[in-house]
C-alpha cells in the first residue's frame, strides 16, 4: 500500500464532500445569515453531526479497525463473527440512546446550549429541530461500521465518499424549500436524517464484497467484544478531541448572540484542511500501521509513523499560515451574502484566524493518538484528551466574559498544542517514537516551501484586493483562483524539493 495514493484517494472525496458542503453553508449563509434561525439549526445540528464526525473520522475506527485486524488474522471465521457481534451490540445502544434524547430533549438542549435558556423562541426551536436530526445519529454511528469494515481491507473510497450524501441532500433541501417558500430550518433538519438513512444503504452496499451483515443479539458478549467495548469509549474521547473541545466551545458560545454561527463557519472553512491533515493520513495508516504492531515489525512500524508525520505537516503547515494571513479574504469570499453581514464576516474572520493557529496541532494530535491505538492502548490517549478538554474549558471559562466568544477558538487552539507536546514526551518516554532525522530536513522543506508560498499569497491577495470587496458579487471565484495557483506553486515547490513523490510513501 502506499500512504500517499491512499490518503490521496481519501481527501479527493472528502474534498469533494468539503467543497459541496461549502456551497451548503454559503445557501444557509443566505438565507438564515447568522439569526436565531441558524443558531437553532446548527446547535440542533451539532449533537449529531459531532457524533458523525466523531464516528466517521477516525474514533470509531480507532478502537474497531485492531480488534477486527486482529480476528482476521487469526481465523477469518473469527473475525466474520466479532464484527456481526459488534453490529448488534452497536444497533441496540443506538436505539436506545436516541429513544432517550427524543423523550428528554429540551434537558439535552438546557445542556448543549444554556444560553439559549433566555430567549424561548429560540429554546422551544431547538428542541423541535434536534427532535427531527437527532435519528441521523443512529445511522451514521451504523454507518461508520461498514466504513470501519471497508478500511480495515484497505478500501477507502466508499467510506470517503459517503458524506458527499448529506451535502447533497441539504442543498437540495434549501433549494427546494426556497422554490416552495417552505421553513428552511425545519426542512434542513428533516434532510439530515434522509441522509443518514441513505448514506447506510450505500455504504452496506458498497461493503457486501467484504462482509455480509448476521445480527445476533445476545446478552452474553465474547471476550473479544467485550475489549473492544472497553477501548470504545476512551477511543470516542481520545480521537476526537478537537471535536469534542468544538462542542464544549458551542456550550459556552449559547451565551453570545450569534456565537455559535460565527463558530460554525469557522469551523466548516478549517475542517476542510483537518479532514486532509489529520483524518485522510491517520485513517489509511491506522490498518497498515495496526498490522505492522502485531507483526512487531519494528523497521515497518518506524516507517509509518515518519512518512504519517511528514505528510500531515505537509498538508497542515502552508494551511496553517493561509488561514491565519488570509482569515479575512476567505470568509468575506465564501459566506459575505445576503444575510451575512460585514460585521458577521469580521467576527467569524477572528474566529477562523485563531483557529488556524492550532491546524497543525488538530491534525498531528491524530496521527500522535494513532501510535497507541494502533498498540490496543486507548487509556493514555484517555487521559491525555480529559486533560486537553480540562485545559480548554478552564481558559475559555476564565477569559469568555472579558474577550468574548474569541476566547474559545483560541482555547481550543492553545489546549491542543499542549496535548501535542504532551503526546510526543509519553511516546519518547515508552521508546515507541520512532522518528528519524529526515524527519527534521523535510520538515525544513516544507517551512521552505510555505514561505515562499506565503510570500505569492499575500502579493495576490494584495493584488486583486478591490475583486475580494463585500460588495463584488463574483469574489468567490477570485479567491477560489488565488487560492489554486497559490497551492500547485507549492506543491510544485514540495515536489522539485523531493518531498511529495509517490515512492517516499509506500509501505509494503
Amino acid at each position: 500500500m502506499n500512504l500517499l495514493s491512499s490518503a490521496s484517494v481519501f481527501s479527493f472525496f472528502t474534498l469533494i464532500s468539503r467543497i459541496l458542503g461549502y456551497l451548503r453553508d454559503i445557501l444557509i449563509a443566505i438565507f438564515l445569515g447568522a439569526s436565531i434561525f441558524a443558531d437553532a439549526f446548527f446547535v440542533a445540528f451539532r449533537l449529531p453531526n459531532t457524533f458523525r464526525r466523531l464516528f466517521a473520522e477516525g474514533t470509531f475506527n480507532a478502537a474497531f479497525i485492531p480488534s477486527y485486524t486482529s480476528s482476521k488474522i487469526e481465523d477469518k471465521r473469527g473475525g466474520k463473527k466479532f464484527a456481526d457481534d459488534v453490529l448488534s451490540f452497536l444497533l441496540l445502544i443506538l436505539l436506545f440512546i436516541v429513544t432517550i434524547v427524543e423523550i428528554f430533549t429540551p434537558y439535552l438542549i438546557f445542556i448543549i446550549a444554556p444560553g439559549f435558556v433566555g430567549d424561548q423562541t429560540k429554546f422551544n426551536l431547538a428542541i423541535e429541530l434536534t427532535r427531527i436530526t437527532f435519528p441521523f445519529l443512529l445511522f451514521v454511528s451504523l454507518s461508520s461500521f461498514f466504513a470501519g469494515v471497508l478500511n480495515s481491507n484497505n478500501k477507502f473510497a466508499a467510506a470517503a465518499a459517503a458524506p458527499i450524501i448529506l451535502n447533497i441532500v441539504l442543498i437540495i433541501s434549501l433549494i427546494y424549500s426556497y422554490i416552495q417558500g417552505l421553513d428552511f430550518a425545519k426542512q434542513l433538519s428533516y434532510g439530515v436524517t434522509i441522509a443518514g438513512i441513505i448514506q447506510l444503504i450505500f455504504l452496506i452496499y458498497a461493503t457486501k464484497r467484504f462482509y455480509k451483515p448476521a445480527l445476533n443479539f445476545s446478552l452474553k458478549l465474547s471476550r473479544k467484544v467485550k475489549f473492544f467495548l472497553k477501548k470504545l469509549l476512551p477511543s470516542v474521547l481520545s480521537s476526537g478531541v478537537t471535536q469534542i473541545n468544538i462542542l464544549v466551545g458551542t456550550i459556552i458560545a449559547s451565551f453570545q448572540s450569534s456565537a455559535v454561527s460565527y463558530l460554525y463557519y469557522a469551523d466548516r472553512v478549517y475542517q476542510i484542511n483537518l479532514a486532509l491533515a489529520g483524518i485522510a493520513v491517520g485513517t489509511v495508516s491506522l490498518p497498515v500501521l495496526s498490522k505492522a504492531f502485531k507483526m512487531k515489525n519494528v523497521k515497518k512500524i518506524s516507517e509509518i509513523q515518519n512518512k504519517s508525520f511528514e505528510l500531515s505537516l505537509l498538508f497542515s503547515v502552508p494551511a496553517s499560515f493561509g488561514l491565519i494571513f488570509a482569515s479575512n479574504e476567505i470568509v468575506n469570499a465564501l459566506f459575505g451574502y445576503g444575510s451575512f453581514s460585514i460585521n458577521d464576516v469580521e467576527m467569524t474572520a477572528a474566529a477562523l484566524k485563531f483557529f488556524g493557529y492550532g491546524v497543525p496541532a488538530f491534525a498531528l494530535i491524530k496521527i500522535l493518538s494513532n501510535f497507541f491505538f494502533a498498540r490496543d492502548n486507548t487509556k493514555t490517549p484517555f487521559y491525555v484528551s480529559v486533560f486537553i478538554v480540562f485545559l480548554n474549558i478552564s481558559i475559555s471559562l476564565s477569559f469568555f466574559n472579558k474577550i468574548g466568544f474569541i476566547i474559545i477558538p483560541i482555547a481550543t487552539s492553545i489546549s491542543t498544542w499542549v496535548g501535542v507536546f504532551i503526546y510526543i514526551y509519553l511516546l519518547n518516554c515508552k521508546k515507541i517514537l520512532l522518528l528519524k532525522n529526515q524527519l527534521i530536513i523535510n520538515f525544513t522543506k516544507i517551512m521552505i516551501s510555505t514561505i515562499i508560498m506565503l510570500f505569492i499569497l499575500i502579493f495576490s491577495l494584495n493584488r486583486f484586493t478591490n475583486y475580494l470587496d463585500y460588495s463584488y458579487n463574483y469574489k468567490a471565484v477570485y479567491l477560489i483562483s488565488i487560492v489554486s495557483f497559490v497551492g500547485m506553486f507549492y506543491l510544485l515547490s514540495c515536489y522539485l524539493l523531493g518531498i511529495l513523490k509517490l515512492k517516499n510513501y509506500k509501505t509494503n
